[in-house]
């Protein structure tokens, strides 16, 4: 019988178990003792579950249950949920893992004889990440017939109502864009689908979760590749549900088995950010995290995309002098360089020499202190570009053998896991970065999140899957190339609107709010953010002119995200390609004042590279809304709403006297003392951006 520790999930296993197996094999349990155990529960100190003799569960913290008892772990199938199971058996084992240490593993065997399914749950606890739990179901069939399954279901709880109400972080894409933090109303309802939403918008984080005032629950996969999961939401008439679910049809002949993916189930009080680091902890620990980023990562953005495609190179030269004077330090050519998506082929119209000029372009952006950047929108292929034409092979086709749009450009999508595709861009970023001379590349579109399963015959693939798994091997690809013709170089990368692909940010350097409907967008893809990628992360808050009032430089630089603009100067274009907003985008006095006191600001205290403290405050339930940030001895705090008068908590500061600022209006607001009840009167407008230092010191 397969382990529990396997790394890739085992849909279908032929052959018979006897008895109660145990799942020892590695990585999980090492030298590992087994013994029968006393008890029917599993788990550790902060999160247990207790299992009933029809194998239904219940959560508890810290000893308190949180739940009632449910059918938590159900085997779907086509005649409706299999939930109750006899349980028969368990055996405890201990786990010395050399990636997460020691913990515990029990194993809890049952049967539902009338439906013919053997059943076993596997909970996994480790010392090094108290609260969560690892579990991995296996169901045989031991009837004589074969078993129409249409799915299964793990860790499905429901918390009972609350004062307050719920709120919920999904890390799943929408196409619509709607926050990833949301209250719930009483018809909220989310699939919550890592599989594709549409045909350029899918994957993400695979983590959900709930939370009162008090307490939440969180699940997810913890796969090292993409998997089509589904993390449902739903408010009740009693409280909030949640669970994780794979929709994906098996027949289980019988002696057949299926193994369902490896989940976690966590307990935390506060936001989603707790459980986001703990998966983020548990995924780096597999291997799996964020490079850490050149030093410009943090260097502030200017962004030619003001000027939209019908941009002029003369346009971009005029605005460089004064975005270097305000405290810019990238400048980004973005879309309409190219003659399409696809052949990216220079523009003659703009660049008439070709790839003389665009060395040109880039020695006049670092001849005024600036650092060029290029963007660009892979696995794109415009109708009419020559690629399309001539290499109609590296198209991604669905099983009718359709193509896959990519909405935005009305292009279609390329396959990721295609070799002569890989190569092509391959040969692109080195030539940007080694020819070019361009220091950056930004990669744009909602399509680089996620694809959809590739049945294009002309790729060979050993399973449609391939391109869904290959896509993280394709920005590795792409993030290899960039840094092998210049280890300095940043890559960024922009799936718009989508909510992160987790296993794509290895091979990133920058993560922009990708397109934000809102500033709190910003700011609660922010949080999302730094818990994932922690202290190697370079969040940027995207255009700010993006942000609410299209000025909100508080919501990037209180969170410690970059700062970024496309302003115009001295005038927008003349021949936009899409609408401008009343007032443009041009760089007004009022508006270069304001500018100005927002990069001094950011590049003064340089917050990106503090230490973000997530836990301090909860996004949902505290009012105001609150971000603190430690760096170099002082703390940071900034506070968000519309209007406020009252006190505000400096949470998480130390004992001891200390200074309090107000930076933007360089007001001093006098001392306080720290400690778990530091606080001060507060009366303001949109944000109070704060810096406490130890009193007697400046920082």
């Amino acid at each position: 019988m397969p382990p529990i520790g396997r790394r890739t999930a085992l849909k279908l296993i032929a052959g018979s178990v006897a008895g109660s197996m145990v799942w020892s094999a590695a990585p999980w349990v090492r030298a590992a003792t087994a013994s029968r155990s006393t008890g029917q529960d599993a788990g550790d100190a902060v999160l247990s579950i207790a299992f009933d003799k029809r194998m239904h569960t219940r959560v508890s913290r810290h000893g308190k249950a949180l739940t009632g008892w449910q059918p938590s772990e159900a085997l779907l199938l086509a005649s409706g949920a299999l939930t109750d199971f006899a349980l028969i058996d368990q055996q405890a084992h201990v786990l010395d893992d050399p990636r997460h240490g020691s913990g515990r593993q029990v194993v809890f065997s049952g049967r539902a004889d009338a439906a013919g399914v053997e059943k076993q749950v596997a909970v996994s606890s480790f010392d090094s990440q108290p609260g969560a739990a690892l579990l991995q179901v296996r169901y045989r069939n031991i009837g004589n017939a074969p078993l129409e399954v249409t799915g299964w279901r793990s860790s499905a709880y429901q918390l009972d109502d609350a004062p307050g109400g719920f709120w919920s972080f999904s890390g799943a894409t929408h196409t619509d864009r709607r926050d990833w933090v949301q209250p719930l109303d009483d018809s909220f309802d989310q699939r919550n689908s890592l599989a594709m939403d549409s045909s350029d918008y899918g994957g993400g984080t695979p983590m959900a979760n709930i939370w009162r005032r008090d307490v939440g629950l969180a699940v997810g996969h913890i796969e090292p590749v993409p998997r089509p999961l589904e993390m449902p939401v739903q408010r009740t008439a009693k409280g909030a549900t949640i669970a994780i679910e794979s929709p994906q049809p098996i027949t289980l002949a019988p002696g057949q088995e299926l193994v369902t993916e490896r989940t976690l189930l966590a307990v935390h009080e506060g936001d989603f950010y707790a459980p986001l680091e703990q998966y983020q902890a548990f995924m780096r620990a597999e291997g799996i995290e964020g490079p850490r980023p050149p030093e410009s990562a943090f260097a502030p953005i200017w962004c030619a995309w003001g000027y939209e495609r019908d941009f002029s190179v003369e346009q971009i030269y005029a605005t460089l002098p004064k975005a270097r004077e305000l405290g810019f330090e990238w400048a980004v050519l973005d879309d309409g360089w190219q003659t399409n998506e696809g052949d990216w082929k220079i523009d003659l119209r703009k660049f008439p020499r070709g790839d003389a000029d665009m060395r040109a372009f880039t020695a006049e952006v670092r001849r005024h202190g600036m650092r060029p950047r290029l963007w660009l929108a892979p696995l794109a292929a415009d109708p009419g570009s020559d690629v399309l034409h001539d290499h109609v092979d590296m198209l991604l086709l669905d099983k009718e053998g359709a193509f896959q749009t990519v909405t935005w450009w009305n292009a279609l999508t390329q396959c990721p896991a295609y070799q002569p595709t890989i190569d092509f861009y391959v040969a692109l970023t080195r030539k940007a970065i080694g020819d070019w001379g361009f220091e950056g590349i930004k990669l744009d579109g909602q399509h680089l999140n996620a694809v959809a399963p590739c049945y294009n015959p002309a790729h060979k693939h050993a399973s449609p899957e391939d391109s869904v798994v290959g896509l993280a091997k394709f920005w590795d690809a792409i993030y290899r190339a960039a840094h092998d013709a210049n280890p300095d170089a940043v890559v960024e990368l922009c799936p718009c609107g989508t909510a992160f692909a987790f296993h794509n940010l290895p091979a990133t350097d920058q993560f922009p709010s990708s397109d934000p409907l809102s500033s709190w967008q910003v700011r609660s893809k922010g949080k999302s953010i730094k818990a994932l990628i922690g202290e190697r992360s370079s969040y940027a808050g995207d255009h700010v002119e993006l942000s609410d009032n299209r000025d909100d430089f508080a919501s990037s630089v209180g969170i410690g995200a970059v700062i970024s603009s496309k302003f115009t100067w001295p005038k927008d274009t003349d021949r936009p390609s899409m609408p401008m907003p009343p007032g443009g985008y041009v760089l007004t006095e009022e508006r270069e004042a304001l500018w100005r006191r927002w990069v001094g600001l950011y590049n003064t205290h340089m917050l990106p590279k503090g230490e973000y403290l997530g836990t301090l405050y909860d996004i949902g339930f505290d009012k105001p809304e609150a971000h603190a940030i430690r760096k170099d001895g002082a703390q940071y705090y900034t506070f968000y709403a519309p209007q406020w008068t009252g006190k505000v908590e400096l949470r998480g500061l130390p004992p001891g006297r200390w200074q309090v600022r107000d930076l933007f209006n360089e007001k001093d607001l006098g001392v306080v003392e720290g400690g778990a009840t530091a606080s001060l009167p507060a009366r303001f407008e949109r944000f109070l951006f704060l810096q406490a230092t130890p009193a007697g010191t400046t920082a």
